[in-house]
């Protein structure tokens, strides 16, 4: 075996024996809350459990993850200005780039790593099940997955082996249905709970991508004709792969990419980067509390509104003051002509 496959194997055990441990550790808990040990739901809501655990985890990457989207959000005019200038110089405009990453402390391949390092999660859950389809006490050959290859948890392996949910076991999958009639399984079960499990991972895998894009993208940004092309293809992956997946896989993936849409749906909502629609939304919502609040205080909402201007009124025009000599000849004379008149 080459020394590279030889240390990821080892690595993939190695979290194999940490996810294995949760999972039993989980299964003690639910056994103590008084669910029947030998159901597969015990085993199912272990599997839950591990999720949990595990996205709690990576809960501080995922905060790097949103501030590494915001800062590609707010450097994305440099970058547009970098990518004209140096149109035809590739080398010099990766230069650049790199400069104001550098200097924004901004990662491009943040966005990833959740998923990525929930990768090694997947394959090594994935070996565990694939262990516990395989149990054959009768097989010297066999080495039991991860913990239960110890002595405190060996009694556990056989229950999980015939641990099922609706008639099928957790380690079967679609392509091998056949092979869990051995068992003592119902073949079509298995098939039908796959297949069931695999639209409800592709859908979950689909709706969360296509929030990220329509939601909380701006429409300028040149990352999102990228995006819009994996929004369709990680989808079609998943479901051509979902095939091979064993059920508790299955349930292990939809299960963490329910947690992810509540999640995302919850930094959208009340953390939008600017100038996506999920921010205007936001700023809405916003004025339209503070309107409430103020309303419930008894305030009144100001609004202005242009009016004409009303037309200056004339100026008044003082009579003037006659002397008194004027006023004594004014009254002479009226006196005359009312005496003519008599």
């Amino acid at each position: 075996m080459p020394p590279v496959l030889g240390a990821r194997l080892f690595i993939i055990d190695w979290i194999g024996t940490g996810v294995s441990w949760i999972l039993v550790q989980f299964h003690a808990l639910f056994t103590a809350l008084g669910m029947n040990p030998a159901s597969g739901w015990t085993w199912t809501f272990s599997i839950v459990g591990l999720v949990v655990v595990i996205r709690i985890l990576l809960i501080p990457l995922f905060v790097k993850q949103i501030k590494a989207q915001r800062n590609m959000q707010i450097i994305q005019p440099r970058i547009k200005e970098i990518q004209k200038k140096y149109a035809g110089d590739r080398e010099k405009q990766s230069q650049e780039m790199m400069k104001i990453y550098k200097e924004t402390g901004t990662n491009p391949l943040s966005s990833c790593l959740p998923i990525l390092l929930q990768a090694p999660i997947f394959f090594a859950l994935f070996r565990v099940l694939q262990g516990i389809a395989m149990y054959n006490p009768n097989d010297p050959g066999y080495t039991p997955p991860g913990v239960f290859a110890w002595a405190d948890y060996a009694a556990l392996l056989p229950q999980a082996h015939d641990a099922s949910i609706f008639g099928a076991p957790l380690y079967g999958y679609f392509m091998g249905a056949s092979e869990v009639a051995a068992d003592g399984f119902n073949p079509l079960n298995t098939r039908i709970l796959s297949f069931v499990l695999i639209i409800l991972m592709t859908a979950t895998t689909f709706i969360t991508q296509r929030q990220l894009i329509v939601k909380n993208s701006a429409p300028d940004n040149p990352f999102v004709k990228q995006q819009k092309i994996l929004l369709y293809v990680f989808p079609l992956i998943f479901a051509i792969g979902g095939i091979n997946f064993p059920i508790g896989v299955l349930i292990y993936w939809m299960t963490t990419n329910l947690w992810t849409m509540g999640q995302q749906f919850y930094v959208i909502r009340n953390n939008p980067q600017p100038g996506t629609p999920a921010f205007d939304a936001w700023e809405a919502r916003k004025a339209e509390k503070a309107a409430r609040k103020a309303a419930k205080k008894g305030g009144v909402a100001v609004i202005e509104v242009e009016e004409e201007e009303a037309p200056a009124p004339a100026p008044r025009v003082q009579p003037k003051r006659q002397p008194k000599s004027k006023r004594s000849k004014g009254g002479k004379a009226a006196g005359t002509s009312s005496k003519g008149t008599t």
